[in-house]
């Protein structure tokens, strides 16, 4: 079938346009989407051929001048073999010993150099070639497997501190997968020779990261916020708090007469970036005061401080 058949396009489309019709029937007929159909397996395999080669600048221009087929294998010149009736055809009424047309019965002619420069000198005398003594076309090397996709959900707190992935491939095997310094949502991972079989070798397995929120964490860039809750004495009082990281518990300082809103910062708690360079934590306190509390409204309502923090907003 012709190339820009297989992709369902005109001759003359934009690389653009090629692109996006290989990347919606790619999408279609997967392996992975399609394993109790062995047909779009091998409709996969044909507009990924047709792809290669279009996608290829020279080699779209020597298919478009129609010297090379679909393989990308170069064409016969003169439009046929050497049978008889054909362009040099075998002997004609009145034609000697059925010699090429031109030539007399005594005439010879060496055309070795000619077929040197049509098939580039592969094979000029001998060899067991399809075309005898000129060599045979280049065959297209065999074609690996398919990659297979994956989607592996990773939990925030192993997305922060790279800890190692159990993953079940298709096969049944399992692998230990180590992230890379810098994952994001949506980082593909490729595992080389984990995919489809092939003639020419095995394809690759194509991992995408998908993190999972966290119930009190949020990532923000490389730092990681957490909102944390202080109690009014040790906001006013300060002193030394537990809080959560992603590595583990550590103890953090709040400063005496702290209010809502101040932000606090754990270095190298954060998540990785490329270099392996981690950033910050950053706690925001948020004081939790008791919905009931008699002791603390007896305290309140005796006490005359605190002066006005609207002030700056002219209220």
């Amino acid at each position: 079938m012709d190339l820009y058949a297989r992709l369902g396009i005109k001759r003359g489309a934009s690389e653009e346009e090629i692109k996006k019709a290989y990347r919606s029937l790619a999408k279609q007929l997967h392996p992975d989407r399609n394993k109790d159909n062995p047909k779009a397996a091998e409709r996969f395999a044909q507009v990924t051929s047709a792809y290669d080669l279009l996608s290829d600048k020279d080699k779209r221009a020597r298919y478009d001048r129609g010297e090379i087929d679909e393989e990308g294998n170069p064409k016969m010149p003169f439009g046929g073999g050497f049978g008889g009736g054909g362009a040099y055809g075998g002997a004609r009424p009145g034609g000697g010993n059925g010699g090429f047309e031109g030539f007399g019965a005594g005439d010879t002619a060496d055309l070795s150099d000619l077929f040197e420069g049509l098939f580039g000198g592969g094979g000029k005398r001998g060899g067991g070639g399809p075309f005898g003594g000129f060599g045979g076309r280049r065959q297209a090397p065999p074609q690996k497997g398919a990659d297979i996709a994956y989607r592996l959900k990773v939990p925030f707190v192993d997305a922060a501190t790279l800890a190692p992935q159990r993953v079940t491939l298709g096969d049944g095997k399992t692998i230990d997968l180590k992230l890379p310094a810098g994952v994001e949502d949506g980082t593909k991972i490729r595992l080389a020779g984990k995919g489809e079989q092939g003639p020419g070798g095995t394809g690759d397995a194509i991992v995408t990261v998908a993190i999972e929120p966290h119930r009190f964490f949020t990532r923000d860039g490389k730092d990681i916020r957490l909102s944390l809750p202080v109690t009014l004495k040790e906001a006013v009082l300060g002193g030394k708090i537990k809080v959560p990281t992603p590595d583990g518990p550590v103890m953090l300082t709040v400063p005496k007469g702290s209010s809502s809103g101040k932000v606090l910062r754990i270095k190298g708690r954060g998540f990785s970036d490329r270099n392996g360079t981690r950033g910050d934590q950053l706690v925001t306190l948020a004081v939790d005061l008791p919905a009931s509390d008699a002791e603390l409204e007896r305290f309140v309502s005796e006490w005359s401080g605190g002066g006005n923090p609207r002030a700056a907003l002219g209220v």
